[in-house]
């Protein structure tokens, strides 16, 4: 596929706007500080010449000589020219170094002066390029770039290939870019040196072309029309960008149901092979891009009778691709099938769907065509698509029922019963359904600017809000709207107490509010006989009580239990079910907990319901963390942080729960990055409720990255949230006993044991087992801190014994890590074999790595303050004496951090108030007063 010039990439330098490509990127640019080369291989348009342009700007400052060469495909044929680019500018530079043959060679390649011919003077130019680039390396790093390598005159290409293999160490690296579709990139090796890193560019995910067109400005494109882009183009930034313009640029958007138009310049690329099919073949292939799967019996039976011969005809073009094993019709590109349609004129394009109105197999296949056929309100076709989007609806495909119900509001008459906005609304609720709230939005927003009715209004007014998702500070001023539209009527009074509920909790924070609004929401959807906004708000009033630690919650959950059930209610991810899924987790009952998550996530992707498949499976990878199944969880929580970026829906929560695995069985560098993005996503949302979780979940990241300091900022950020929500159940975040583990570690046993009295207090009220036995681990912590030893070695094999009969794994190693630091008397390796053990079976990599650390640093008493030293150091917090003990024996700041598990920067800090306490200027004054106190 040949692209013009003007369809080059926009030229752009600086890395951070090489979108979708940072982990090649990132290879690529560890090869080449390496002093290696690499080739960048993809289709046209894919974004080599950006990845290259941007490697290039990166490494020009750091190099001597970069030489750059860019063919074309009208130039390939012209000998020696990319060498006339690479080296037109520095003969003059090298060649006095040059022996005269092989300068009276190059000079002649190069001015094309003389007959100089790869079979004339061969060995004189190969050598003369050679010893160019060699003379050019004396003098510092050279940096050849070469794009769109295919179209090198094969003259230069043999000449770069052989200097290539014969620099050796000389320090020439070669960046380059080719095109290869369909083919092998091997050849094009034979041009750069031995060490060559091939890196393929492969087509953007759906995320981002979505944060493509974002950047590019084309921001005001919903989620289903980047979907659609994505499909369209086939992941190819350049296709996404030219379609994302003309979508931008057009008066007016394709129905539901159509292809996207294709603008001319993306045409251009495919109409030449198209050009070559004969008529009737082309109207064949125009019928397999009307189709959604289209098959040779699905062309026969829309009267295409030569179906065979003339597919086979556009295979030999390569506009379709062969699959003996697939007989459904694929195309080469996508974008080959939408301009064959884009080109197709109107009349032409409403009989091919009159014909595979009949044609299709499935109805909702035929009631699409039906509707792409018609040209006006037709209340039958109406009714035919309205029923095609209730079966959508129930084989879970609420985007496909979504598009179908626009379709059928298109074609409903103004005075049909239903009316054309009841059809949208019910379109709206369903891409809600979907997790396409920007469509949602929109339709919503249509509706209400004509609606008058209350009903109407209401149902509407309840889209806007669900479409808000965490970020209802943004809707506030919808609710005095939306109560004037209720009036007296208990059933939509219901709904919107039920969304004021929401809103106490996630922009107020005031839970106890929250109850009494949902509580209020069942009472009238009870009066009013609506027993689904009945059941959602008993599901959500009981898991208020939860988070409270009410005592009528277990009551209000089989009261949200009771038949009769709402089917989508049962599944939905703020219905009973999961209301009693929440209490099983914090009740400390995994195995059940996990059934139950398990068979809502199943039932959740059955039906098509995005929204509730992002909570249910990042909920899964909660409870899997819980069981110490750091593999497993790690999965899963990046399964649905790539589903809620993909979605938009729920991406604080999800972030937040991959940090928490990342700091638990990854990397916790990215842990502390996602825990960060989680936090301020909840911030911007005004989000109480997950900000809280957030910091819980970034506390932790630093705790296990040995920066206690921060740690302690970040969960006493959270105390404070908490109360002020009135939350009271520990079993909800579960942060208390991360935070008294930070609090020992900076010198404040004592607010860590005022947390864990106040913690015990409610544990015990809710028999909240494993978090009593978390903050027994904690408190023997307080304990060491404070000298008893044996009390503390007790108390932590008690915890750890209660923590493995829970399931809790994680929690259990972790118990069996501070055993072991304060059993470090004996030998270290023995020491730690029962936490190493433990943390292996849990597959937690970063607790592994302290563990390491831990053996590595030797003998120790970490967790105690070391002996002999009364008198002057007796005025020290506890983390200070420790660190100025170690001081004393001459550890370095590095070692001192390995052996108290905390960072450098901890240790520094700590040293700099011990100095001021002790009236001294740097640590040599601490060994002093350490050796005058041995000799007194």
């Amino acid at each position: 596929m040949t692209v013009r010039r003007d369809f080059k990439e926009p030229a752009r330098c600086r890395p951070d706007l090489v979108i979708g490509r940072e982990e090649l990127y990132s290879e690529a640019r560890e090869q080449l500080a390496r002093g290696g080369s690499v080739l960048l291989h993809g289709p046209a348009g894919i974004g080599k010449s950006t990845v290259l342009r941007a490697l290039a700007a990166e490494n020009a400052g750091t190099t001597g000589t970069v030489l750059r060469c860019s063919a074309t495909e009208s130039e390939s044929h012209l000998p020696f020219l990319a060498l006339a680019d690479l080296f037109g500018l520095v003969l003059d530079k090298v060649s006095a170094r040059l022996p005269a043959a092989q300068h009276t060679a190059l000079e002649s390649a190069l001015t094309g002066r003389g007959e100089s011919s790869l079979q004339r003077d061969g060995l004189a130019l190969r050598l003369a390029v050679l010893s160019t680039l060699r003379a050019l390396a004396a003098e510092g790093p050279v940096l050849v770039v070469a794009d769109d390598l295919q179209w090198l005159d094969s003259a230069s290409a043999e000449l770069l290939g052989f200097a290539a293999r014969r620099l050796g160490d000389s320090p020439v690296r070669m960046l380059c870019a080719v095109r290869t579709d369909g083919e092998e990139y091997d050849r094009h090796l034979r041009a750069c040196p031995p060490d060559t890193l091939a890196v393929r560019l492969g087509p953007f995910s759906r995320t981002q072309v979505s944060a493509l067109l974002d950047h590019r400005g084309y921001t005001g494109l919903s989620r289903s029309t980047a979907r659609d882009i994505h499909r369209t183009s086939g992941g190819n930034p350049l296709f996404a960008l030219e379609l994302g313009r003309a979508l931008a640029e057009s008066p007016t958007r394709p129905r539901p149901g159509e292809p996207l138009p294709v603008p001319t310049s993306l045409r251009a690329l495919v109409l030449s092979r198209l050009e070559m099919l004969s008529d009737e073949a082309r109207r064949t292939l125009l019928v397999a891009s009307a189709g959604a799967r289209p098959t040779l019996a699905l062309l026969h039976a829309a009267g295409r009778d030569n179906a065979e011969a003339e597919t086979a005809q556009a295979a030999a073009l390569g506009l379709l691709a062969t699959d003996s094993e697939e007989p459904a019709l694929r195309f080469a590109h996508p974008l080959i099938s939408a301009a064959l349609y884009a080109e197709a004129p109107a009349r032409e394009r409403r009989a091919v769907h009159t014909a595979l109105s009949t044609a299709a197999s499935d109805p909702i296949e035929r009631a699409r065509h039906l509707a792409l056929a018609a040209t006006g309100p037709d209340p039958e076709v109406a009714a035919r698509l309205a029923e095609a989007a209730a079966l959508a609806r129930d084989r879970g495909a609420p985007s496909v029922a979504a598009s179908l119900g626009l379709l059928a509001a298109r074609h409903t008459p103004a005075d049909g019963g239903p009316g054309p906005d009841e059809r949208r609304l019910q379109a709206a609720e369903d891409a809600i359904t979907a997790g396409e709230a920007d469509l949602a939005r929109d339709i919503a927003r249509e509706v209400l600017t004509r609606a008058t009715v209350p009903a109407e209004r209401v149902r509407a007014w309840m889209v806007v809000i669900e479409a808000a998702g965490q970020a209802l500070g943004e809707v506030d001023a919808v609710f005095p709207q939306v109560l004037a539209d209720a009036g007296d009527d208990p059933r939509l009074l219901a709904l919107v107490h039920y969304q004021l509920a929401w809103r106490e909790v996630v922009v107020d924070g005031d839970f106890a509010k929250s109850r009494q609004e949902a509580a209020h929401a069942a009472e009238l959807a009870a009066r009013g006989g609506d027993r689904r906004t009945e059941l959602m708000a008993l599901a959500f009033q009981s898991s208020t009580e939860t988070l409270m630690g009410h005592p009528d919650a277990p009551a209000t959950i089989q009261r949200a239990l009771q038949e009769p059930q709402d089917p989508d209610v049962a599944c939905h991810h703020n219905g009973a079910a999961m209301a009693r899924f929440r209490w099983l987790l914090m009740s400390d009952q995994l195995p059940e907990a996990r059934t139950a998550i398990t068979a809502l996530l199943r039932e959740a992707r059955r039906r098509g319901m995005v929204e509730s498949e992002v909570h249910f499976s990042r909920l899964l990878a909660d409870t899997e963390l819980r069981f110490g199944h750091c593999g497993r969880a790690l999965d899963l929580a990046r399964e649905s942080l790539r589903l809620a970026r993909d979605s938009g829906i729920g991406e604080s929560a999800s972030a937040m729960l991959a940090s928490l695995a990342e700091a638990s069985g990854g990397d916790v560098e990215r842990a502390l990055t996602l825990a960060r993005e989680a936090a301020d996503h909840a911030e911007v949302d005004g989000d109480q409720l997950y900000l809280s979780l957030a910091l819980a979940a970034l506390g932790y990241a630093q705790l296990v990255a040995g920066d206690a300091q921060a740690a302690v900022r970040s969960l006493r950020r959270v105390r404070e949230l908490e109360q002020g929500m009135g939350v009271s159940d520990p079993a909800r975040g579960r942060w208390q006993g991360d935070l008294a583990e930070a609090l020992v570690r900076i010198g404040e046993p004592g607010e860590a044991q005022e947390l864990i009295d106040v913690t015990r207090v409610h544990a015990l009220r809710l028999n909240r087992a494993s978090v009593l036995a978390v903050l027994d681990r904690a408190e023997a912590l307080v304990r060491a801190a404070r000298g008893e030893r044996q009390a503390a070695q007790a108390q932590l094999a008690s915890a750890q014994e209660r923590l493995a009969k829970l399931g809790y794994g994680l929690e259990e190693a972790r118990a069996a890590f501070a055993l072991a630091r304060l059993r470090g008397r004996g030998p270290a390796p023995a020491a730690y074999d029962e936490a190493a053990r433990l943390f292996r079976r849990c597959r937690a990599l970063p607790w592994l790595r302290q563990v390491d650390r831990a053996v590595a640093a030797g003998p120790t008493e970490a967790e105690t303050v070391p002996a002999a030293t009364p008198g002057a150091l007796d005025g020290l917090a506890t983390m200070e004496r420790q660190v100025a003990a170690l001081v004393m024996e001459g550890a370095t700041n590095r070692e001192i951090a390995g052996r108290l598990f905390i960072s450098v920067k901890t240790v520094e800090a700590t040293l700099t108030r011990v100095y001021r306490k002790l009236g001294i200027r740097s640590r040599v004054d601490i060994v002093r007063l350490a050796a005058g106190r041995r000799t007194t």
